[in-house]
């Protein structure tokens, strides 16, 4: 039984703002033990002696797998795997669950918010707000960037998953034409584009796909050169989706309507990035927040229990690797 085991959690407050009810969580082992966040070398100290990790974005590595054999399960509190060896947990005889669609709601507004700050230019209209154009204008009102209406035109989607699918369906309600790209080294499907073929007819670009060897950057100078002037590119889904030196080029050519991205290719960005630069315009960035609200966060926390529950009645659900 889950209440037998003794499980830690390494990064709880990557989750829990102090706003989530862990009861259903706590109920599921005789004991959970919380660290707010934990660093590479203190990992495998602190899982001593529990059977189960709790990890959202803490690195379990070979050596931690090795330095633990008491070790049974490991959850992840998200989606992506890539900070579990799962090759040496597998070894190690560790089954690795992982948390799936629970923020679909959240990233699929987040997306459109997104598209709509662009597309009515709202960051420019506020800075102009506050620097006192606005006050100091001819007439009533204030018109100095050009404003696209969303009816009428066609958003592209790379990746038509769960998260996918859910923005199509929200664009399709502001009346967009939706068209989807086919990824490359995926078998072709019908109704899928080739990328070449899809970027030109585009006025909005929205990513939603994995980031794999085939889809690391993604889109790059070609393919943004094949892209409308006007056209919007929106990432919520993984930094290294785009050569982001690309994109701040592109940018500042005048290339493309604008950008909005969730993501960056190094999470947080300690070590500077291109599209961190001030002089570039037209261009949205916010802080892999998109999937964060309360209403998620707790979901995770219930898929969490979940899943050490089935894995405790011998029926792991939500199995990785």
């Amino acid at each position: 039984m889950s209440n037998k085991l003794h499980a830690v959690f390494l990064d709880h407050a990557s989750l829990d703002l102090g706003d989530l009810d862990l009861d259903l969580l706590r109920a599921g082992f005789a004991s959970l033990q919380l660290h707010a966040q934990t660093s590479p070398d203190e990992v495998s100290a602190r899982l001593q002696g529990a059977q189960v990790a709790i990890s959202n974005k803490v690195p379990l590595t070979a050596a931690t797998f090795a330095a633990n054999p008491q070790l049974q399960l490991v959850l992840v509190a998200a989606t992506g795997t890539n900070n579990v060896d799962l090759q040496a947990a597998r070894a190690s005889g560790v089954t690795v669950c992982n948390c799936r669609a629970y923020g679909t709601p959240s990233v699929a507004q987040h997306t459109l918010l997104l598209l709509l700050a662009l597309a009515t230019r709202l960051s420019d209209y506020q800075q102009a707000v506050r620097g006192g154009a606005w006050q100091q204008a001819q007439q009533f009102c204030l018109l100095d960037f050009p404003i696209m209406e969303l009816d009428g035109k066609t958003i592209g989607l790379l990746g038509h998953g769960e998260l996918g699918s859910a923005v199509a369906r929200l664009a399709e309600a502001f009346g967009m034409r939706v068209l989807l790209g086919q990824l490359p080294g995926r078998p072709a499907q019908p109704g899928r584009l080739p990328l070449d073929e899809l970027l030109p007819q585009v006025d909005a670009l929205s990513l939603h796909c994995p980031l794999t060897e085939q889809t690391r950057n993604l889109i790059g100078a070609r393919e943004l050169a094949l892209m409308q002037p006007q056209a919007l590119l929106i990432n919520t889904a993984r930094g290294g989706l785009v050569d982001e030196q690309a994109l701040a080029d592109a940018l500042r050519a005048g290339h493309l309507g604008g950008a909005a991205f969730d993501v960056l290719s190094e999470e947080p960005p300690r070590h500077g990035n291109p599209l961190l630069a001030a002089d570039i315009p037209r261009l949205i960035i916010t802080p892999h927040n998109a999937w964060g609200s309360r209403e998620a966060r707790q979901r995770i926390v219930g898929q969490l229990a979940e899943n050490a529950a089935a894995f405790a009645a011998g029926a792991p659900q939500r199995v990785v690797g």
